[in-house]
């Protein structure tokens, strides 16, 4: 009879769970206690007639606005992709549908998991190995990601111009813009950068070193749209369109609790500079609870009640999931995807995204044995 494996041999598997456990629960009773300690400073009858005396058709606009500006989003990522893979065929609506599901999983679970989730949709659409168009997938990823540092920048500036919305402190600002844009100088510089690394004495070094490389070699290939104006120039545009559009959604809302008064189309700008600078590290779906603490504070900014900024926070992100669940669902189905693929493949998709790294750095490892031993 086979004695039975050791207690401590799934001990690591069990403590790593027991930690994520542990996590999400602390995490949740400090967004309890945050909720708690924002509604004994609220007045939740403001809260309550502002959302009954909402403008409705102002809503639904703001629906319309912000669905149209996922198509131009998908419009400019399919552009970069054609850039970077000029001799593969690229269905459109396989973009398209990448999009919404992307939006949906960030907007369903918690984490930036629709970046991966829809680099992972759309490769697999791709008639070329996943080892090979994965990396370039990810790299047109990275351009959209400068495109978004763009507008972010015009909405800063704007910000900035109509209030002191931070005081004079701008670092946070600073920082999410920073994040991404590291990220990008990381795929740009990354390949010389590494080449540094075959001169290590360690095998295994030497090989990881050379797979990083060739993939943020591959990677670099995603940002080719830049230096080709017939895709570049449509790419840029429908991306920023794509914002202006959310922008004007934003101030929909505005108009909805019929607050055009009080703050007006810079009082939008820098609602929407505040959410997008608050998702940076989210911690929940959709950024829930500090979604509605950035609209808040901004708000509060331009003399709007607290009771009715919360409203208004409350108010954007139901149009923001309603709209990633009215355009992500369909596309799910039409993927041939449930429900449950699309949990397990978020969970799934950083791993998916490393997979051919994995394989590469053992075959790259292999190699490098055997030629030294060959030696």
């Amino acid at each position: 009879m086979a004695d039975a494996p050791p207690p401590h041999s799934r001990t690591p598997a069990g403590a790593g769970r027991a930690r994520r456990r542990v996590g999400i629960v602390a995490l949740a009773l400090l967004l309890a206690g945050l909720v708690a300690f924002a509604l004994t400073r609220l007045n939740l009858s403001h809260v309550g007639h502002a959302l009954v005396n909402a403008d409705p058709a102002w809503i639904v606009l703001a629906v319309a606005l912000m669905a149209l500006s996922l198509v131009l989003r998908s419009v400019s990522w399919y552009e970069t992709l054609r850039a970077a893979l000029p001799e593969t065929l690229i269905n459109w609506f396989a973009v398209v549908r990448a999009t919404m599901i992307g939006v949906m999983t960030s907007a369903v679970f918690p984490g930036r998991l629709g970046e991966p989730m829809r680099v992972v949709v759309l490769s697999r659409r791709l008639d070329e190995p996943q080892r090979i168009v994965l990396p370039v997938v990810a790299g047109t990823v990275f351009s959209q990601t400068l495109m978004n540092l763009l507008a972010l920048a015009v909405l800063a500036v704007v910000t900035l111009s109509s209030v002191p919305l931070l005081g004079g402190h701008v670092t946070g600002v600073i920082v999410a813009l920073a994040l991404p844009l590291a990220v990008v100088l990381l795929v740009i510089a990354g390949p010389r950068l590494l080449s540094l690394g075959r001169l290590s004495p360690s095998k295994r070094l030497r090989a990881a070193a050379l797979v990083f490389e060739r993939l943020l070699r591959d990677a670099r290939r995603g940002l080719v749209v830049f230096a080709r104006p017939r895709n570049g120039v449509l790419a840029v545009t429908s991306q920023l369109l794509a914002w202006a559009l959310q922008w004007l959604a934003c101030y929909s809302v505005l108009l909805a609790l019929h607050l055009e008064h009080e703050a007006g189309i810079a009082a939008a700008a820098a609602i929407l500079l505040a959410v997008n600078v608050s998702a940076v590290l989210p911690a929940t779906p959709s950024n829930v609870g500090v979604f509605q603490a950035a609209c808040l504070v901004v708000l509060a900014a331009y003399g709007v009640p607290a009771g009715t900024g919360l409203a208004y926070g409350i108010i954007l992100q139901a149009v923001e999931v309603v709209t990633a669940l009215g355009l992500g669902v369909p596309a799910l189905l039409r993927e041939g995807l449930t429900w449950g693929d699309l949990r397990r493949g978020a969970a799934e998709a950083g791993e998916e995204e490393m997979r051919p790294l994995e394989q590469e750095s053992d075959r790259d490892g292999a190699q490098a044995s055997a030629r030294e031993g060959a030696e």
